[in-house]
C-alpha cells in the first residue's frame, strides 16, 4: 500500500465524486446524529444535576458538576436507560451506531481510486446507502425525543417523521439516480 493519490488518475471519476459526495454528505448526517444524542444527555444530565444541586448553587457549579461527554455507545446506554425505550427501539439505535461507525470509518473507503471499477464503487455506494437507511432510522428516533424535549406542548410532526427517510435518501444519493437501484437488483442474494 502506497500513497493514497499517485500519477495514475482515476479511472471512473465521475462516478467516484458523487460516491465521495454521498460520503461526506453521510457523514454530516452522522455527526449529527451524534451530537443530538449528546446535547439530549447533557440536557437530562443539567437537569438532574440541578434537582440535586445545593439551592445556592450558581449556575457555574451546576454546570461544572455535570459529567463529561461520551462517546456515542455509552451516550446512547445513557439515554435509553433514562428513557422508556423498547426492545425495538434499542435495536434501531444499536443499528444507527453500528451504521454511524461504518460511516465515519468505511463511508468513503472504496480503495485506490487509480484502479477501482464501476462495479466495486457501485457496491460500496450500495452498504454506504445500508448503512444510511439505518442511521436515518436512530436519528429519526432521537429527533422525535429532541422535539418533545423542545416542544413539549405540540404533537410531532407526523408528515416530516414519515417523509424523513425518503428525504435523506434523496439528498444523500439522489444524484447516482437510478444506478443504485438498478445495482442493487443485480447483486447476487447472500444466504446466511
Amino acid at each position: 500500500m502506497t500513497w493514497s493519490l499517485g500519477y495514475s488518475p482515476p479511472q471512473e471519476p465521475e462516478l467516484l465524486d458523487a460516491l465521495f459526495l454521498s460520503a461526506g454528505r453521510s457523514l454530516h448526517i452522522a455527526n449529527a446524529f451524534e451530537e443530538k444524542c449528546r446535547w439530549m444527555v447533557r440536557c437530562i444530565n443539567l437537569m438532574e444535576v440541578h434537582e440535586n444541586a445545593d439551592p445556592v448553587a450558581t449556575f457555574e457549579d451546576i454546570v461544572a458538576g455535570l459529567p463529561a461527554d461520551e462517546m456515542l455507545g455509552p451516550t446512547l446506554q445513557q439515554l435509553t436507560g433514562r428513557l422508556a425505550c423498547s426492545a425495538d427501539t434499542m435495536e434501531v439505535l444499536r443499528g444507527a451506531r453500528r451504521a454511524r461507525n461504518f460511516i465515519a470509518h468505511e463511508g468513503a473507503g472504496v480503495g485506490d481510486i487509480s484502479v477501482v471499477r464501476v462495479k466495486q464503487i457501485l457496491a460500496h455506494a450500495c452498504r454506504l446507502r445500508s448503512a444510511v437507511a439505518d442511521l436515518t432510522a436512530g436519528d429519526n428516533i432521537v429527533s422525535q425525543w429532541g422535539f418533545h424535549f423542545e416542544e413539549p406542548r405540540l404533537s410531532l410532526p407526523r408528515d416530516l417523521i414519515d417523509a424523513y427517510p425518503k428525504m435523506i435518501d434523496e439528498w444523500t444519493f439522489g444524484h447516482f439516480g437510478n444506478l443504485l437501484d438498478e445495482a442493487a437488483a443485480a447483486a447476487p442474494t447472500e444466504h446466511p
